[in-house]
C-alpha cells in the first residue's frame, strides 16, 4: 500500500506528556489552564501581536503529570470494533505516556474470533504498562435480547476500574449491538469523559463527528496492518480492506485540517472544562 507525502505545515515537536485531541501543532504557546485541560493558542514566532493568521484551533490536552498513571477503557461489541475505531489513538497515547493501563474489553466472539482479537489486543497494547484483555462470547447480532446479561458485565466492568477516558461506540450507529453498548456505556459511568468512535458499515451511519485525533503515517499504517493481519477471519467481506480503513483516516484528517494528513473521529457529548 503506497501513502501520499507532503510535508507538513508545521513540524510537530514530540511531547511524550501532551495529548494533542484535535489540533494544528503551534510552533510556541501561550498556556492557560482549563480545569482538566490546557488551553493553548499559537503566536507568531517572529512577534508578539497576535493576527487572524496566527490564532490556530483550541486544542484540548490532557494536563496530567508526564509521570502519572492513565486509567483507559475500551469498549467493542465486536472483536475488531476496538481497533477499527480508535487503535491509532491508543498506539498514539501508548507512544505519548508511558504510565498507560487499558482495560480490553470485548463482548462477542467465537473460539477463532476471542483468538484474534486476543491476539490484535497484545500487539496493539505491547506499550501499556499493565493491559486487562477481556474477551465474552455474547451472540453477535442479539445484544438487545440479551441486555440484562451483558448490563451484569458492564456492573463488573465497573468494579474492575475507574477510567479516565473511556473508548466506546457511536450512540447512533446503525448496528443493534453497537447502540447496546454505547448506550450501556452512558448508564453505567457517569462521571468520566467517553468518546463515541466511528465502524464503516454497509448501513452508510457515517456521521459528523465533532472530535479529531490526528496521526502520523506510521501509526496509520501500522493500525491498518494489524486489522488486516490479525482478523483474517474477515477477509472475504468487501468492505473490509486497506483502501477503506485508509480512506477514513484520510477524510478526517481533511476534516480536522490534521498537518499529518491523517486522524481518527470521534463523538464527544460531553466535555466539563473549568474556565
Amino acid at each position: 500500500m503506497s501513502w501520499p507525502v507532503r510535508q507538513p505545515h508545521h513540524q510537530r515537536p514530540h511531547d511524550p506528556g501532551r495529548l494533542d485531541i484535535e489540533c494544528r501543532q503551534p510552533k510556541r504557546f501561550g498556556r492557560k489552564k482549563l480545569g482538566v485541560f490546557w488551553f493553548c493558542r499559537k503566536w507568531s514566532p517572529d512577534s508578539l501581536s497576535i493576527t487572524s493568521s496566527d490564532v490556530q484551533m483550541i486544542n484540548l490536552i490532557m494536563n496530567k503529570p508526564r509521570d502519572a498513571d492513565y486509567n483507559i477503557l475500551c469498549l467493542g461489541a465486536h472483536s475488531d470494533d476496538i481497533e477499527i475505531g480508535c487503535g491509532g489513538t491508543i498506539l498514539e497515547m501508548l507512544a505519548r505516556h508511558k504510565n498507560v493501563a487499558v482495560s480490553w474489553c470485548v463482548f462477542s466472539s467465537n473460539t477463532l474470533r476471542e483468538r484474534e482479537a486476543r491476539s490484535s489486543a497484545e500487539l496493539l497494547l505491547e506499550g501499556a504498562c499493565q493491559r486487562d484483555i477481556i474477551i465474552r462470547d455474547f451472540r453477535d447480532g442479539y445484544f438487545p435480547f440479551e441486555g440484562s446479561q451483558i448490563k451484569d458485565e458492564f456492573e463488573k466492568i465497573k468494579q474492575r476500574c475507574d477510567p479516565d477516558l473511556i473508548f466506546t461506540h457511536y450512540r447512533n450507529d446503525r448496528h443493534q449491538d453497537h447502540r447496546l453498548i454505547s448506550d450501556l456505556t452512558w448508564n453505567t459511568f457517569r462521571n468520566h469523559l467517553i468518546l463515541e468512535y466511528e465502524i464503516p458499515k454497509y448501513d452508510g451511519d457515517i456521521g459528523s463527528p465533532n472530535l479529531f485525533m490526528p496521526l502520523n503515517e506510521a501509526t496509520c499504517l501500522k493500525k491498518i496492518r494489524c486489522i488486516i493481519d490479525k482478523f483474517t477471519s474477515q477477509s472475504g467481506k468487501q468492505w473490509f480492506d486497506e483502501q477503506t480503513f485508509s480512506a477514513m483516516l484520510r477524510l478526517r484528517g481533511m476534516e480536522a485540517n490534521s498537518p499529518t494528513m491523517f486522524a481518527e473521529a470521534f463523538y464527544c457529548r460531553k466535555l466539563v472544562i473549568d474556565v
